[in-house]
């Protein structure tokens, strides 16, 4: 059985396709190069696909620079850095993409057709802060409507099946699955800057962080010195 994994190269992603593998899938994991400003996470990308021995990697390119509209495809934005967990949870944060799911769920929904594939796999996550639209129950459900009309296989046989193990997970939950199916955090990548090293104060830096650090866990990801 053939399974479509959304792959960023992050904590969330590559627990989704080592949990993939562990569900018994054919893996073909999809990666995007849309011009974030933190592009290094696909050269993590690829080495979590080498590790996990997938079938296939694709990595789609095109450019969100075009529109902007977040901190992660418009320069002249500032990333958010040193905010608590508390404010990271007040609002939809400006690393927000427009509509980023919901051009990736496309292009896997198309890749799965293709090869035909049963599942696609997401780790989107509702808790722990993220605060971003497309990450929530709702809209896998509704998405998974659009995944049973949109297609053909969705008219003839049973649709392709979004999967999103993480939803309602918390980070220190994730890490912990992920330990148990063995995701080789040092490969990883979640930084927003871009940079050679973690920069440790974006959201995305501190959640990581936190959560390794709340199971007593050091992250193995070489970070940048404050």
């Amino acid at each position: 059985m053939k399974g479509v994994i959304l792959l960023s190269g992050g904590l969330d992603s590559s627990t989704v396709l080592y949990q993939a593998r562990q569900d018994g899938l054919d893996c073909y994991a999809l990666s995007f190069d849309y011009q974030q400003r933190h592009r290094r996470e696909l050269a993590a990308a690829h080495e979590i696909a080498r590790c996990a021995e997938v079938r296939e990697h694709q990595v789609v390119s095109f450019d969100l620079r075009l529109w902007g509209g977040s901190a992660l495809t418009d320069n002249q934005i500032d990333l958010p850095s040193d905010r608590s967990l508390t404010e990271m949870g007040q609002s939809i944060p400006i690393t927000y993409v427009p509509a980023r799911n919901t051009i990736f769920l496309s292009f896997a929904l198309g890749y799965a057709e293709a090869i035909g594939a049963s599942k696609v796999y997401i780790g989107v996550n509702a808790l722990d802060y993220s605060g971003y639209p497309d990450c929530r129950p709702d809209y896998i459900q509704a998405m998974q409507e659009v995944f049973r009309l949109g297609t053909k296989q969705g008219q003839i046989s049973e649709p392709i099946k979004i999967v999103a193990p993480l939803i309602n997970l918390r980070k220190t939950e994730i890490i912990q699955l992920g330990n148990s199916l063995g995701v080789p955090w040092e490969k990883t990548w979640s930084c927003y800057a871009g940079g050679e090293k973690a920069c440790g104060v974006c959201d995305s830096c501190r959640l990581r962080l936190a959560a390794f650090a709340e199971l007593g866990l050091k992250d193995p990801v070489d970070y940048a010195e404050k």
